[in-house]
């Protein structure tokens, strides 16, 4: 009987997936329409009130996503003071949604991984996964990979769709 051979470990394909990169914590959001007065204006001695009040420490070790739903005309000092209450108890603070927030969160982790290990190599990225990886990730992975890899597929080793070959 001949001995099984596992084609796809012995392939030499390096299997990024983007899921391992997903933020280790959770994402909150903070509307300050909710500091507005009437939910329309922003005063600055009322969104003031309204920062030094609110319990900064519920986005300990969170990733904080701050935007304003109102149709209203905050000022950019606003969204400092913010920052600079929320400082100190988050991971990371972004201005717009939560699903804003994971792209910059993915965007700053794949400017993080280093090329060395890529350098000349055949790359598959995962695709179907359980955690909700947003599609710009896969954007900015293959930007990143592309000048140094030889060839970059997506999907599983078993089945992928070739995406980048170099000449």
């Amino acid at each position: 009987m001949s001995e099984i051979v596992n084609k796809v470990a012995a392939s030499g394909l390096i299997t990024i997936d983007l899921e391992t990169y997903f933020p280790p914590f959770a994402v909150k959001t903070l509307d300050i329409a909710t500091g507005l007065y009437e939910g329309l204006m922003l005063r600055e001695k009322d969104f003031r009130e309204f920062v030094k009040n609110h319990d900064w420490s519920q986005y300990r070790d969170t990733i904080l996503a701050v935007h304003c739903s109102a149709d209203a005309i905050v000022p950019v000092w606003a969204y400092m003071l913010i920052a600079t209450s929320a400082a100190p108890f988050v991971k990371q603070l972004t201005f717009g949604t939560a699903e804003e927030a994971l792209h910059e969160w993915y965007k700053q982790a794949i400017a993080a991984i280093s090329l060395e290990p890529f350098h000349a190599a055949r790359v598959v990225v995962k695709g179907c996964g359980d955690k909700p990886v947003p599609d710009s990730a896969y954007v900015y992975l293959a930007q990143h990979l592309q000048p140094v890899v030889k060839s970059m597929m997506y999907g599983e080793p078993c089945s992928t769709v070739p995406l980048y070959k170099k000449k």
